[in-house]
């Protein structure tokens, strides 16, 4: 139960700032800023980033599909990170990469450890459990941070 606090603080950031890149004048706006990043296609790039987002926070926040979920806020965080808040220093307030580094640290301990027993994925393998449903059970087991790693790699 000790995730929930950060789950649900990852979630919510997560899903606030990917909405705000896909409703309204998001789209537009963000696709400006990246095209100015040097980040081409601006338009795509920019609603690929707000699905992630959105994406990583529903997941955080219901603790189901995580490990995906972590990678999404650790890539768009980093690229955040390198071509907007590292110039700036470690000092938020002067736009700099403190809030993202606290992002990224919340995504890599959910990456980690996985959701705990409050969470959808925890209720799924309960039901697996109950209902004699051995394959949703697999999901979770040891060896969850290489699985996730070998998709980058």
């Amino acid at each position: 139960m000790a995730d929930l606090p950060a789950r649900l603080a990852l979630g919510s950031s997560m899903l606030y700032h990917g909405l705000s890149k896909l409703r309204g004048d998001g789209p537009a706006q963000t696709a400006r800023m990246f095209e100015g990043l040097g980040l081409r296609p601006g338009r795509a790039l920019a609603m690929a980033t707000g699905l992630a987002e959105t994406f990583a926070g529903a997941a955080a926040i219901l603790g189901i599909a995580t490990a995906p979920a972590a990678l999404a806020v650790i890539v768009t965080q980093a690229v955040a990170i390198r071509k907007v808040h590292a110039p700036n220093g470690f000092n938020v307030v002067k736009g700099g990469m403190e809030f993202n580094l606290a992002l990224v640290a919340m995504a890599l301990a959910l990456l980690a450890e996985g959701p705990r027993t409050v969470s959808a994925h925890h209720a799924a393998r309960r039901l697996a459990r109950r209902h004699g449903l051995p394959a949703l059970l697999a999901a979770g087991r040891p060896g969850r941070v290489e699985r996730a790693l070998a998709v980058l790699g």
